[in-house]
């Protein structure tokens, strides 16, 4: 009571003032350094997500518009395509974990973890993995391989890992 009545718990609207103004140039907005750098590195963060959400939503004609033509992404493509008829639900996340750029070449490394479900009912294969996804392009950023172990022919995967029908080998 008696540090009210000599003001000491209500400062002086001065002392608001220095505190409002120490806030105010203490808080500056960030510039950005390299605006073309940034721009791309955004275009980049769309490509990927791009191709993630074209493979959970099924859309073909959208993944392959962000695949570089090349015969080399003619398997991926067919394994995709597999995956497709395979699965009714796919559910897939990325995490970016770094990005190289080199010149018109660049290298996003990330990690993934989805779901694939046959049906309704079925409860899924949960997997999860590392890949490197090669990019290349300014303006306009296609995938032009991959690597590591790769979201996509979850099918192939799958049919790899089961074990071959058990048949009784005579003694």
């Amino acid at each position: 009571m008696y540090l009210e009545r000599i003001g000491f718990l209500r400062p002086p609207a001065i002392v608001w003032l220095m505190v409002l103004a120490v806030a105010i140039v203490g808080c500056p907005s960030k510039t950005i350094r390299y605006p073309a750098e940034h721009e791309r590195l955004l275009r980049i963060d769309q490509a990927v997500e791009s191709l993630r959400s074209a493979y959970q939503r099924k859309n073909q004609s959208e993944f392959h518009a962000l695949l570089l033509p090349m015969e080399q992404l003619d398997e991926l493509k067919r394994q995709v395509e597999m995956d497709f008829t395979a699965f009714s639900a796919i559910s897939l996340e990325f995490k970016i974990e770094r990005v190289v750029l080199e010149k018109d070449d660049i290298n996003v490394l990330l990690h993934w973890q989805g779901t694939w479900k046959r049906d309704a009912t079925d409860m899924g294969v949960r997997q999860r993995g590392l890949a490197r996804l090669q990019w290349v392009g300014t303006q306009s950023i296609l995938l032009r391989g991959a690597q590591g172990d790769v979201p996509f022919g979850m099918k192939t995967k799958q049919l790899l890992a089961e074990p071959p029908s058990s048949q009784t080998l005579p003694r």
